[in-house]
């Protein structure tokens, strides 16, 4: 008998003001580095505690040479597309705080995965590699996009998958960059997992932005792949929250188990998105999960903490930190 807790958060969207308000400066040595630990400080107990914790990057670790302007010392880490999305980078000291806050996996597949380019992502992949951070949603080759995510704790053996709706237009030159979502290759990538592991997690990017209730589609989407054995699906991308919903369901086997589907689990850490204060608000989902003598294993709680990006200023600079949500539901 075994018992684990699992941690999620939905959206880390590393806005240009968020990462401009993290750095530092060393007059000394004439070089830059950023701060982003403070940002997380009032939460970091919560994410540490859990036996795995994991998170949607919505950023990139493409290097300072995609956001240098000019021959200056300054970067510019937001940008347009030619079609006019906003497309991010990050320095690479995130990653580094994200360990330390007792991040385990990063999902990487979003529609801003290929920021970067391909040159880009694969960047992001061996940033996260160096500070030994999980992923899982985007490959560097057609061997690693075949590869299944198994994370271990305490004798049960978690399967994580990660796909997106798309990448704002940009282009994938090879399909094995991307896991897109298509219903047949998750529902074949769920069977494998089951297989190998004792409980399976879908994390999708999917939706409509800003609306706080899914769509038919999210929950046509959710109830196929929950039918067909995945014990929870976690949604990210309308970057507010939506509903989280526990239900007893019978899978394809007459087997009948416990399954959790959080349709957005909101922004973790963002500014505020078209004036919508909803944008500040995400959640740490907490599940525990249950593996008993027999193998069978179940989710046996949900914990939902609601989390709330608190901006302001001190010394002429913008703040940024994520606080427990107190206030009422809306």
């Amino acid at each position: 008998m075994a018992t684990i807790t699992l941690a999620a958060v939905g959206d880390l969207l590393m806005r240009g003001a968020i990462i401009e308000s993290a750095r530092r400066s060393d007059r000394t040595k004439k070089k830059e580095s950023y701060a982003f630990g403070p940002m997380f400080a009032k939460v970091a107990p919560h994410l540490r505690k859990p036996d795995v914790t994991i998170g949607n990057l919505e950023t990139t670790f493409s290097g300072r040479r995609w956001f240098e302007q000019g021959a200056g010392k300054r970067y510019k880490y937001e940008r347009k597309s030619r079609i006019g999305y906003p497309m991010f980078n990050c320095p690479d000291e995130l990653a580094r705080t994200l360990k330390h806050l007792g991040f385990d996996v990063l999902t990487t597949a979003n529609n801003h995965c290929m920021d970067g380019g391909p040159a880009g992502l694969k960047r992001t992949l061996r940033v996260l590699d160096k500070q030994g951070l999980r992923h899982t949603g985007t490959a560097r080759s057609p061997e690693e996009s075949r590869r299944l995510l198994i994370v271990r704790a305490k004798g049960i053996k978690l399967g994580i998958l990660a796909y997106t709706y798309g990448t704002n237009s940009l282009p994938v030159p090879e399909p094995w960059l991307v896991n897109r979502i298509r219903h047949k290759q998750i529902i074949a990538d769920i069977r494998r997992l089951k297989k190998q592991s004792d409980a399976v997690i879908v994390c999708l990017h999917f939706g409509k932005e800003f609306k706080r209730v899914p769509n038919d589609r999210q929950r046509s989407l959710v109830r196929l792949l929950l039918r067909h054995g995945a014990n929870a699906v976690l949604g990210a991308h309308p970057h507010v929250l939506q509903p989280v919903t526990k239900s007893k369901v019978k899978d394809r086997y007459g087997k009948v188990r416990t399954r959790v589907a959080a349709y957005s689990l909101g922004n973790f850490i963002s500014d505020r998105l078209r004036g919508n204060v909803h944008t500040l608000r995400g959640m740490i989902l907490t599940l525990t999960i249950r593996k008993d003598r027999s193998g069978k294993t179940d989710i046996t709680k949900v914990h939902k903490l609601r989390t709330i990006v608190k901006q302001g200023s001190a010394k002429g600079r913008a703040v940024f930190r994520i606080d427990v949500d107190l206030t009422p539901k809306a």
